[in-house]
């Protein structure tokens, strides 16, 4: 996260009108294969498939997909990633279902890209509204392997030190490689009131944001950006945050933390882009049920 690929718009939304919030099947955020959540300090791999609705956002880099960002299933067809991943000179492709980026496995698909909706107040320069929607060019098919996220509350705010979970392909340490394996790691919030004061990120850090670490140890870093803040809360693993940007020291810099779109601050604007698409993962969310929760 120390270097941002501060990309341009690819689109700016045409807003749709209409009184039906966001609707979800009643088990988005419950994986077939449940993470392990300990509370182990740093980073780890991740329990295979235990984060289903963690993407790899790829682009064409002269023939061959490389992993950029991170990114977040929220319907079948819909994913959401931070606006300074996309780069309008940049071909894409989303993959699903992943552990390892490296290796063939059974369960994963290569989505193509219909759209990017990129947010039309999205500023490179503040890196406010850091916040963009992928839709795919056809849904995928739930599965035990790839699984939309529930979304929290627009209302939700969440507390000090709440434990949440940032997970991503990003480099293991500053400068170091990208993982092959999906890493997770635990990053206890850090509320508003601490996160903005001077000697921690100050004025950086606005209201549609939420901070999480900052202890010098564990933090996202390249290649996590767009990825999820995973926060357990109403019997479901809930997307809190989209990675925006860190330290430009060093990944793990103390006082520091890991700075996240806020997400509770943008489902109006979710609903407004992309109402009619994510209704659809209501239906889908009812057949995997029935398939694999019996």
């Amino acid at each position: 996260m120390a270097q941002l690929d501060l990309g341009l718009a690819i689109e700016t939304p045409d807003k749709v009108t209409s009184s039906h919030p966001l609707q979800y099947g009643h088990h988005c955020g419950v994986p077939a294969y449940p993470p392990y959540a300990s509370r182990v300090v740093g980073g780890e791999d991740a329990n295979p498939h235990s984060w289903p609705w963690q993407i790899s956002l790829q682009y064409d880099k002269s023939g061959v997909w490389a992993h950029t960002c991170g990114g977040t299933l929220i319907a079948t067809n819909w994913v959401l990633t931070a606006a300074h991943c996309i780069s309008s000179s940049r071909t894409y492709r989303v993959l699903l279902g992943k552990q390892n980026l490296e290796v063939e496995e059974p369960g994963s698909v290569a989505a193509a890209v219909e759209k990017i909706i990129v947010h039309e107040k999205w500023n490179t320069f503040l890196i406010v509204n850091d916040i963009a929607l992928i839709k795919l060019a056809e849904p995928v098919e739930v599965s035990e392997t790839i699984q939309p996220a529930c979304l929290p509350a627009s209302s939700a705010l969440l507390t000090q030190d709440f434990p949440c979970y940032i997970t991503g392909w990003g480099r293991l340490w500053t400068n170091g490689p990208i993982s092959d394996d999906l890493q997770q790691a635990l990053l206890p919030v850090v509320d508003h009131a601490t996160c903005s004061q001077w000697d921690w990120w100050g004025f950086r850090v606005k209201e549609t944001m939420v901070c999480a670490g900052g202890d010098g140890v564990v933090a996202g870093c390249n290649g996590d950006s767009g990825g999820p803040l995973n926060c357990y809360g109403a019997n479901a693993w809930e997307v809190h945050g989209i990675v925006s940007f860190g330290s430009g020291l060093s990944c793990n810099t103390r006082k520091k933390p890991t700075v996240f779109t806020r997400v509770s601050a943008y489902i109006d604007w979710i609903n407004e882009v992309g109402i009619g698409p994510l209704k659809q993962s209501a239906r889908c969310l009812t057949r995997f049920l029935h398939t694999y929760m019996k």
